[in-house]
Parts: structure tokens; C-alpha cells; sequence
């Protein structure tokens, strides 16, 4: 097994003295996501107390609580858990991305936008990154969580 001397007299195996920095590195990815869902939320949440009405200002509000709570999640949780609310997190961004493309272009549910609304620029930086930024949270907890699952089952892949 190779190890990396961590001071004088000591000797860590190399696997355990990199899990802090790769923890380190997705925890600030989770923040990073979780801010970039708060910033989505928010956007929507104005947007609703500032002319969005009806069921469109309905389903705002709701996007603005997914956020919420998938943003308390990605910080939260932990393990499996975690997994599963990042991929519920991309999806969740990539969703509100594709509708409001979808909104520009073809119209959605007889709505249709146009780039020169308010805030529609910005979401569309906002949700085109946090779908990237999502993507990778995701891929960094699934390599954390399969590390950990073949740690604790003894396997080498």
C-alpha cells in the first residue's frame, strides 16, 4: 500500500490523507450548487411579486420552494441521500431551463417569452450554469459515494 508521510514520524496511507482535500472539493461544489438553486428560486419568487401572475406565478412560487428545499438538501445531506438530491437537483435546474427555452422559442403551455423581459438574460446565465455546476456536484458525490461503498466492502475497482 503507498503512503505519504504527513510529518515528521508519521505515515498516512495515500488514499486517506486525499479524502480530506476531495471532501473539501465537493463540499464547495454543494455550496456553490445549493447558492446557484437560492439565486434560481429567488429570480422566480421576484418575478412573481413584480407582474407574473395567475398559474404562472403559481408554478414560480413553487419553483422558488423546489429550490429552497433542494438547496437545504445539497448542504444537508449526506451519502446515498446526497446523490440523490443532486441528480434531483440537475434535473430540477436543467427542467426550468428547458421551459424557459422552450418558452422563447415554441412557446410553453401557450406562453411565450421574449429575451427582452425582465430578468430572462440573467436566468438563462444563472440556469445554464447551475445546471453545469449541478452536473459536476453530482459526478464528484457519486465518485465519493462509490469510493466509500467499495472502501467498506473491501473492493478494488
Amino acid at each position: 500500500m503507498a503512503t505519504k508521510s504527513e510529518g515528521a514520524g508519521s505515515r498516512v496511507p495515500a488514499s486517506a490523507a486525499g479524502a480530506g482535500h476531495g471532501a473539501r472539493r465537493s463540499l464547495a461544489w454543494q455550496v456553490l450548487s445549493a447558492l446557484l438553486l437560492l439565486i434560481m428560486g429567488a429570480i422566480h419568487l421576484y418575478l412573481t411579486f413584480h407582474g407574473v401572475g395567475g398559474t404562472l406565478g403559481k408554478l414560480f412560487v413553487l419553483n422558488a420552494v423546489g429550490g429552497l428545499v433542494l438547496a437545504i438538501a445539497i448542504v444537508v445531506l449526506r451519502g446515498r441521500l446526497l446523490l440523490l438530491a443532486s441528480v434531483l437537483s440537475t434535473l430540477f435546474m436543467a427542467g426550468t431551463l428547458l421551459a424557459l427555452l422552450l418558452a422563447l422559442t415554441v412557446g410553453l403551455f401557450g406562453i411565450h417569452e421574449v429575451l427582452s423581459y425582465q430578468l430572462v438574460p440573467t436566468t438563462l446565465v444563472v440556469e445554464s450554469i447551475g445546471t453545469i455546476v449541478l452536473a459536476v456536484t453530482t459526478g464528484l458525490v457519486y465518485r465519493t459515494v462509490r469510493g466509500s461503498l467499495t472502501q467498506s466492502r473491501g473492493v478494488r475497482i
